[in-house]
């Protein structure tokens, strides 16, 4: 009974969210795969893009480390100092404590971005589409199960 618990506990469902001021309202899966990654600079408007993320390390991640990155929490994490060399003004990723914190911070960032669990979500942002579809619909990629 604990097990299941506890694997019902980490199969969050996740959704991208956005800065209210990025009019964007959609991304396909490579482009999003892109955006983790720090691949992805600047958004078609020209604000650049700034990836907030929870720890790779955490349990809230790890549905996100499957699906979308294919790494394991290590590699994310190097990825991360890769793609944050030299854009000590900018960086691409920013790594927060807490769904909270980066729901703060996608809301306050321009061309700001995250990946958070869908009970986290307020007014002050934008939740994207991703392949044509929003959370809890069918056929969501960054479903929990």
């Amino acid at each position: 009974m604990i097990a299941v618990m506890a694997t019902a506990a980490q199969a969050k469902d996740m959704a991208l969210v956005s800065n209210k001021s990025n009019g964007v309202t959609e991304v396909s899966m490579s482009e999003l795969v892109k955006i983790c990654k720090g691949q992805t600079s600047r958004w078609p408007k020209g604000k650049p893009v700034t990836l907030f993320s929870l720890n790779p390390a955490s349990n809230e991640m790890r549905m996100v480390l499957e699906k979308v990155y294919g790494m394991s929490s290590d590699e994310v994490s190097a990825l991360i100092a890769t793609a944050n060399h030299g854009r000590a003004n900018h960086p691409a990723i920013v790594v927060v404590h807490s769904d909270k914190d980066l729901v703060e911070a996608v809301e306050s960032t321009p061309g700001a971005v995250g990946l958070v669990d869908v009970y986290s979500i307020t007014g002050g942002i934008t939740v994207l589409r991703v392949e044509s579809k929003l959370p809890l619909e069918a056929g969501y990629l960054l479903h929990g199960n």
